[in-house]
């Protein structure tokens, strides 16, 4: 009688244990994808704040362009090219970090609680 209670007390305590450490792994996946939102949040920011630049940059080559010599204008350009590069390497990066979280679902948690459900439904 007292070997079953032990056994079912152990049994308790694995699946409480289990139960932790599934939320757990839970609350990291959380973190590691909130934290690639908010990494992709700021690098759209910073090619939003890059494009302004840019497109203040291609005006004002424009302007150079039409009042000044050659050599100045194209350095303004060339400027302003950077600057549009810059932006567009920010916005994919930006993207890839967007889809990096998402799903918002912690996925790896929810697939180890459906291994653990099929482990136990296995020995019942």
């Amino acid at each position: 009688m007292f070997g079953v209670l032990t056994r079912a007390k152990a049994v308790k305590n694995r699946t409480l244990s289990l139960a932790r450490l599934n939320i757990e792994l839970a609350k990291l996946e959380g973190k590691q994808k909130a934290t690639a939102i908010g990494t992709g949040a700021g690098l759209g920011a910073g090619a939003g704040v890059l494009l302004v630049y840019a497109i203040g940059f291609a005006f004002a080559a424009l302007a150079a362009g039409l009042s000044e010599a050659i050599s100045l204008w194209l350095s303004l350009l060339i400027v302003a090219g950077i600057l549009f590069l810059a932006a567009a390497i920010a916005a994919y990066l930006a993207v890839r970090f967007f889809r990096k979280a998402a799903p918002a679902t912690p996925t790896q948690a929810l697939e180890e609680a459906a291994r653990t459900l099929e482990t136990f439904e296995g020995r019942v």
